[in-house]
């Protein structure tokens, strides 16, 4: 296989916990396997092949250390389901001999014994693999105390039966059901844990299913055809009737009709669209028949660089984590030794009898949990990342969430941010006789540039302009451009960089040494930003404006949304320079949408991008805000991100607290392995259920 810089996915089934996975990327990146991450949730690994380690290379490592590994996604929940169900009818009649008479057949020991063994072999088969495979690679998980626990329970009960044969003593030593118990509630718990973990997921697995639909294509001969999704080429044209899903990223060639978006902009109000416009695959055409060019397909359309986003998303692991890592990392050996202390004090120092001291033991081992650590950041994550994915708002990792969350400042740019970025050319003073000629060189510069008043401009004079064929072409920017044409040089751009301090105007063209024309733009605010701004206020957040235009124009702005802090005239140095100074008084975010923002962005403790923006900006940033038209997302994001952070802490306290307070009561004999093996089973459900709950939770403000 060739050497390859693009990520690869293998699939992986046999992992029954966090731990598992943190064993597998431990282990991948020790033999040096590039950029790998192992996420338990998706049952999967990513990783950079290369010439020493190969896509194949890495199934065969992972498969050699225990678990299995492929190209294509793996059903656990079937071999769960089933291997659950042998153990309950099994344990069932197990458990119910206690509280049966001595003569009943099911106080037999050798029928106990009969009934107990399938279930102990599917517990070592599904547990005892996987803590194998965690010991071999020095990271011993949760698996590791369930094999320790029921096995010493079920030779503890094989020893009482060779030694104490038809005694009295026989039934003090049998303990088979708490065997059985054991590894059924366990297996309960991960059956549990794994359909709750699937739901975590669902958000990726909802957008991802919008791409499985069906286009109707039109041949050359002009008869329609339906094809998949998958089958779509460049320039195919489509039809796209009333209730269709837009099948691709494309451009309407034909006819008009309005349509929900909220997949992509978090709005609910329609959004008319006609010929020229464009249109983004799984958005929804609520009234209106069209004809489309495709233009993106595959994994370059707006829907799947989302899904792909969020993915990548999830394994950004937050500051908060570390934590948990650093607990779970130590937990197994330190449960082990508590479990031999427990049963040195009860026996030896307490006198406490041997069945009951290795109960108690058992106990210990059983009732721990660090997957709930594991489980705590990692669910929650991903739950929060699917809400704001589903709202539009792509962010690039759960540390970005927690950055976001902890936000004292927050910078905006103006043009293209606070405002539309659609400008309207509202005066262009020249003489008349130059008047075409001055049209074509503005027309001519501004295609080379993506600012949004070039862009503006452009679409104003399209129709009237002629393309020059311009040398020497050079973006200053945050100042303007210039090129060569016809033997002079013409620059376009703010007072400062033609070297023209005439106020009341905001840009100029010249002519090697010669003004020969003053441009004036207007630009409105975007919907929604007052409010947004104000709610930003309320969450005790300070509001800067930084922006490289006029200060009057950035003035005027500020003073209608309620901002108070402006800067303004600011070149991307010295936006660079204000971001480092805002920094160093708390986390600061910067919101922009242009190439004069991106090092800002970059320089930001969280870069946020808008919609629109240029892809530069929305490369650099960590956060990107599709809905073009309002910044509504923006503080939606925040809130997604506080709750999501707030989620977090809620999951590690009941980790830790669990534990603290469990093993100590199991240790001191209030607790048999049997409720401790239920109690473990549901602290996994407890963490991700709250996880859970952050789907539907109310999180703004009232």
């Amino acid at each position: 296989m060739t050497k390859s810089n693009s990520t690869h996915t293998v699939h992986i089934s046999g992992m029954t916990c966090v731990n598992c996975a943190k064993g597998i990327e431990k282990h991948l990146k020790k033999i040096g396997v590039e950029k790998v991450q192992v996420d338990f949730a998706n049952a999967s690994a990513q990783f950079i092949p290369n010439k020493y380690h190969t896509a194949n290379d890495v199934v065969k490592e992972i498969n050699k250390i225990g678990f299995k590994a492929g190209s294509q996604p793996m059903e656990t929940d079937y071999n769960l389901q089933t291997f659950f169900s042998i153990c309950l009818t099994l344990t069932i009649p197990l458990f119910c001999h206690m509280f049966l008479n001595d003569n009943h057949i099911l106080r037999n020991p050798i029928v106990q014994l009969v009934l107990c063994l399938p279930v102990f072999l599917i517990g070592c088969y599904h547990f005892g693999r996987s803590a194998w495979a965690s010991l071999k690679l020095k990271k011993p998980n949760m698996d590791v105390l369930i094999m320790m626990g029921s096995t010493a329970a079920f030779f503890y009960s094989i020893t009482g039966i060779i030694l104490f044969w038809q005694t009295e003593q026989l039934h003090d030593y049998l303990f088979f059901e708490t065997t059985a118990t054991i590894i059924t509630l366990v297996l309960l718990g991960n059956l549990l844990e794994h359909k709750s973990v699937k739901k975590t997921t669902s958000a990726i697995k909802e957008l991802s299913e919008i791409q499985n639909l069906i286009a109707k294509k039109e041949d050359s001969s002009g008869q329609i055809i339906e094809i998949p999704f998958k089958n779509i080429l460049i320039n195919d044209v489509l039809l796209v009737n009333s209730g269709d899903k837009v099948p691709t990223d494309a451009r309407i060639i034909s006819g008009e009709g309005y349509f929900d978006e909220s997949m992509i902009t978090g709005e609910s109000m329609a959004v008319h669209k006609s010929e020229n416009e464009k249109v983004i695959g799984g958005t929804i055409l609520l009234d209106g028949n069209i004809k489309i060019l495709a233009e993106k397909i595959g994994n370059d359309t707006v829907l799947s660089n989302i899904v792909k986003l969020v993915k990548d998303a999830q394994n950004n692991k937050p500051e908060i984590q570390r934590l948990g890592d650093k607990v779970s990392n130590t937990f197994v050996p330190i449960v082990i030794l508590i479990s031999a202390i427990t049963f040195i004090l009860n026996h030896f120092i307490y006198d406490i009898e041997l069945s009951d001291s290795v109960l108690r033991a058992i106990a210990v081992l059983v009732i721990s949990c660090p997957c709930a650590m594991g489980l705590a950041t990692p669910t929650a994550v991903m739950v929060g990342l699917g809400r704001a994915a589903k709202m539009g708002i792509l962010i690039k990792g759960g540390n970005t969430m927690e950055e976001l969350a902890k936000v004292k400042t927050m910078v905006f740019d103006k043009t293209g941010t606070l405002t539309t970025g659609k400008f309207k050319l509202n005066q262009l003073v020249c003489e008349q006789k130059i008047r075409q000629e001055v049209i074509n060189i503005i027309y001519s510069l501004e295609l080379y540039s993506s600012h949004p008043i070039a862009k503006s401009i452009v679409n104003h004079f399209k129709n009237e302009a002629q393309a020059l064929k311009l040398n020497n072409l050079k973006e200053i920017k945050g100042k303007g451009i210039e090129g060569r044409w016809n033997g002079s040089i013409y620059k376009l751009g703010s007072s400062s960089f033609v070297d023209y301090s005439q106020q009341g105007y905001q840009l100029f063209v010249k002519k090697d040494k010669r003004i020969i024309a003053k441009i004036n733009c207007n630009d409105d605010i975007k919907e929604h930003t007052s409010e947004t701004i104000e709610k930003i206020k309320s969450e005790d957040i300070s509001i800067v404006m930084l922006s490289g235009d006029k200060k009057e124009y950035c003035q005027a702005i500020a003073n209608k949304i309620g901002i108070e802090n402006v800067k303004s005239e600011q070149l991307p140095e010295e936006k660079i320079m204000q971001i480092d100074y805002l920094t160093t008084k708390g986390k600061t975010a910067m919101v922009g949408d242009g190439i004069n923002d991106a090092p800002a962005l970059a320089r930001a403790d969280v870069g946020i991008s808008v919609g629109g923006s240029t892809q530069v900006a929305m490369d650099t940033a960590q956060i990107v805000l599709l809905n073009e038209t309002s910044l509504t997302q923006l503080h939606q994001a925040y809130r997604v991100s506080k709750h999501t952070l707030l989620t977090i802490k809620q999951n590690l306290f009941w980790a830790f607290s669990y534990n603290l307070i469990a093993i100590p009561i199991a240790a001191i004999g209030l607790l048999n392995p049997m409720w401790g093996a239920l109690f473990m089973a549901f602290s996994d459900i407890v963490v991700i259920g709250n996880s859970l709950r952050l789907k539907h939770k109310a999180i703004f403000k009232k």
